[in-house]
This record gives C-alpha cells, structure tokens and sequence, in this order.
C-alpha cells in the first residue's frame, strides 16, 4: 500500500510540474498570438488529448501563424500544405519513384510526402477533393500510412491542424463526415477585441516581430500527453458525459425535439473526445480532476462538428449551437 501511495504521490508532483509548463507555455504563445486566448486553450487542449483540431474562421485571424507558433513552443516539427483543387493524396503522402543503380539495377524507393511530421497544418483543407480529403483518414486515426501495400508509420506524436474559411464557398468540397469526425474539437476563431487588435497593430508594425520562445521539447509534450490520460475522472463527470452524448443522437429511445430536428448525432468519439479534453482542460486550469463545468465549456467544440440537423430544424431556424446549447443546459 505504501508503494501506491508513493506512486500516487509521485504522479501528482508531476502533474503540478507539467501544469506550470503548460502556463508558460501560453505565455509564450500570448506574446505571438493576440486576443485568441479561447482559440489557443482549445488547440493545446486538443494536442495535449492526442487529437487533432479544426480551426474555422475568417481569413487573417493568424490560424496558420497559430500552427506555426504551436510548432515553435512545443518543440514540434511543423510543415504546411496548402489545399487546392489539384492536390493529389501523394502530394500528401509521399510516392515511390524508380531508380537505377550504377550497376543498371531498377528499384522503387520510397518519397515521404509533408504528411510525415510532427504537426501538420492543412490549409484550407475543404477546396480539395475528397479523394485528397480522404488520404488523410488512416494517417489521423492509425498514425501511419499505407503506399502500394507497405505501411510506413509517422513520427510520434503527430497532429493536424487544419483550417477552412466559411465565407468561401466556391470552388469547396464538404468534408465527409468521417474524416469530421477524427477531429478531436471544432474551433471557432472569432474577431479579436478591439484592445487585443490594439495590441497587435503595434506588436507586428515595428522593424522588429516578438517571436514565441521554446518551452517544451517533444520528450516533455509526450509525457504531458501521458500523463493526461492518468487524470482520474470521477463517476459524477463520467455520467455527465454519457447522458450528454447519447441525449444528442436520434432514435427510439431519444425525446421528440431530438428526432424531430436532428439528422445524426455525436458517435462514441465524441464520449472519447469529452472525456480527454476535459482531463487537458482540467490541466491546463491546475486542477488534478475534471468536473461539470469543464464538460459543459467543452460541448460544443466536441459537438459542433459531429453533429447535423434536418431540413425541419433549419426552417424552424434553429442552429446547430442553439440546439447544442439545449443539451448543455441539460449539465445545469
């Protein structure tokens, strides 16, 4: 028992070290990214999670300048691909090329593609085809990828931060809902306010651009992500999550409002996103345990994309945060 508890102990120290990192950590990224301090807690909070995060907003409101900065502080080795119409999955991914030896012997070798990185921003990801779109579902979910039947596995961790612009509509491909749905959270990037543009008018207009420090290496982010999943989660918020969850998806067993206004609901991935989101939240906060509110702050950015409603919903002009909210109130 004394060894438990030692153990116990010992863990505890280490969440407490790791949760000061983290604070400098977004210290380091406030002094780059200005009024955004939502948009950065969500992203950290997907990365220390393990999962990937979706980024929507307007142009201009440093999402990539975000991924970059993220890359920076936490050690990560970052690449960007820009989406367009006539992005390939190998353009992605890699392809094998045939070579010649000296000796006159033909063999393929393997060209990894940007996709073999640590972070991976994947710019306005939406104006590819969902051919391209869907090359991206095994590496996402099984961290490696397949070319001509050999798998070759991607750095450890790996993470993709992809953005799209909503006010953009032409020239677009819907994501399918499956590749939706390996997004660990939805981000809204807003507008920021008018003393954090204040600030941001002044900061990158000089001859000189602060730049993020580096805080942590990938060692150090790697173990953070472990010792996240050891932040115990008591039945209360595990109850919470559940009753949540399964009170958004339509079916026998779900109230009139749901089947009435809601195509399909959150799969069990969104049980699995609330539950690692709320133990990073809860670190990222200082605390050794997540509670209510760290569930109901995290609804809808683990709801917002999992989620469709019907043509009756969008008559009777509900929207998909109204309807959300709904089910929050539901943690009240």
């Amino acid at each position: 028992m004394a060894s438990i508890n030692e153990a116990d102990r010992q863990i505890v120290n280490d969440l407490e070290a790791v949760s000061a990192r983290l604070e400098k950590v977004r210290q380091s990224i406030g002094r780059v990214i200005f009024g955004q301090s939502d948009v950065v807690e969500l992203a950290l909070t997907a990365i220390l999670g393990g999962g990937h995060a979706l980024l929507v907003g307007a142009p201009g409101l440093a999402k990539t300048k975000l991924a970059t900065t993220l890359g920076r502080v936490l050690g990560l080795n970052e690449k960007r691909v820009q989406f367009t119409p006539d992005l390939m999955p190998a353009d992605i991914l890699g392809s094998e090329v045939l070579e010649e030896s000296e000796t006159g012997k033909r063999q393929f070798r393997f060209v990894p593609g940007p996709v073999f990185c640590q972070l991976m921003m994947a710019d306005e990801i939406n104006r590819a085809s969902p051919r391209t779109q869907s090359a991206l579902l095994q590496a996402m979910q099984e961290h490696h990828v397949t070319i001509a039947g050999v798998r070759h596995d991607l750095p450890r961790p790996f993470h993709v931060l992809a953005t799209q612009n909503p006010i953009e509509q032409e020239g677009t491909y819907p994501l399918p809902e499956a590749q939706l749905d390996r997004f660990l959270v939805e981000i809204d990037v807003a507008y920021p306010s008018l003393e954090a543009e204040r600030r941001m008018l002044f900061s990158t207009t000089g001859t000189e651009e602060v730049e993020a420090e580096p805080v942590l290496s990938t060692t150090e982010l790697m173990n953070a992500q472990r010792l996240t999943r050891l932040i115990p989660v008591g039945e209360q918020v595990a109850e919470a999550i559940l009753k949540i969850v399964r009170a958004a998806r339509p079916g026998p067993d779900a109230d009139e409002f749901v089947n009435r206004n809601i195509a399909w609901g959150p799969s069990p991935r969104a049980s699995q996103a609330l539950m690692l989101c709320a133990r990073a939240r809860a670190l990222l906060h200082g605390r050794l345990s997540p509670s209510i509110d760290d569930v109901s702050a995290l609804v809808e950015p683990v709801f917002r994309h999992r989620m469709a409603l019907n043509f009756t919903a969008r008559a009777d002009g509900h929207t998909v945060s109204s309807v959300i909210a709904r089910f929050r109130d539901m943690l009240a």
